[in-house]
């Protein structure tokens, strides 16, 4: 296939270029998707997970709701004398 795409792009760059860059950008793409299926070359973890003595990273613990204030009263208001002072006043001339 490299060598396919190698002759591809010479022809092509004799002849105008557009296509050399199509081919470029394919073998980019190409090499990009394949690098997906090779393994990985350092080691994570040097340690055995079953070793009790290993040492490991110190967790730390930050509360996610940590700035949260109640914005609620501390004792409801009484629900008669709320609603009163809402409602609409009776109109006079009836």
């Amino acid at each position: 296939m490299l060598t396919l795409s190698g002759a591809k792009s010479a022809a092509a760059s004799a002849v105008g270029g557009r296509q050399c860059r199509f081919n470029g950008l394919l073998l980019a793409f190409a090499a990009f998707a394949l690098s997906g299926c090779m393994p990985a070359t350092t080691r994570i973890a040097s340690a055995d997970p079953a070793d009790p003595a290993a040492k490991v990273a110190h967790i730390g613990y930050r509360s996610t709701i940590a700035p949260y204030t109640s914005l609620r009263p501390a004792t409801p208001a009484p629900w008669r004398g709320r609603n009163d002072a809402v409602t609409p006043q009776p109109k006079q001339d009836r």
